[in-house]
């Protein structure tokens, strides 16, 4: 649903210029701030309380923390395309092409699942602080798109989504 002026071309939404402000910088700094506090949990203190889980404990926690690291890759680039954009880096429609390549549905196990509460607390605070920011940039992504994300099983996977990923990744800071 764009707004189209006299000669059809494509007017910014409010949402778009409110990514595009000053006020999009505390998202993107809460988005990157939680990549790296997992990266540090996950590193340090996670791998410690990890060797202390029962079996299906410790399995359900390297799951969790594949599909952890899955949402908040995809959640940074998403924030890194966005940024691109705000600083002319990109063109909207070179955001547009590149956004089609992020997924924001990566899904959690649920609060029942067997060996969810035994996971540390920590752990489980990351999962939901991303959680909560995936589904707040999914939205943020309808408002300004204008559709909602593509369920991961339309989208055409390749051999090797981390290397998209990484290529996602370097496209939006340009060096790709």
């Amino acid at each position: 649903m764009h707004n189209r002026d006299h000669d059809g071309s494509n007017t910014v939404s409010l949402a778009e210029r409110r990514i595009f402000s000053a006020s999009f910088k505390p998202l993107y700094d809460e988005g990157m701030g939680l990549v790296e506090r997992a990266a540090e949990y996950l590193d340090g203190e996670g791998r410690a309380a990890a060797k202390g889980l029962s079996r299906v404990g410790a399995t359900l926690y390297a799951a969790e923390s594949m599909r952890l690291t899955t949402r908040l890759m995809q959640i940074a680039s998403w924030l890194l395309l966005q940024r691109a954009a705000n600083s002319g880096e990109m063109t909207r429609d070179q955001v547009a092409t590149e956004k089609s390549k992020v997924r924001l549905d990566t899904a959690s196990a649920r609060g029942d699942a067997a060996g969810w509460a035994e996971l540390p607390d920590a752990f489980r605070a990351i999962v939901d602080h991303s959680l909560r920011l995936q589904a707040l940039v999914r939205r943020m992504d309808e408002e300004i798109y204008g559709e909602p994300a593509a369920p991961a099983a339309a989208a055409p996977r390749s051999g090797n989504p981390v290397s998209d990923q990484i290529t996602l990744l370097q496209t939006a800071f340009g060096r790709g």
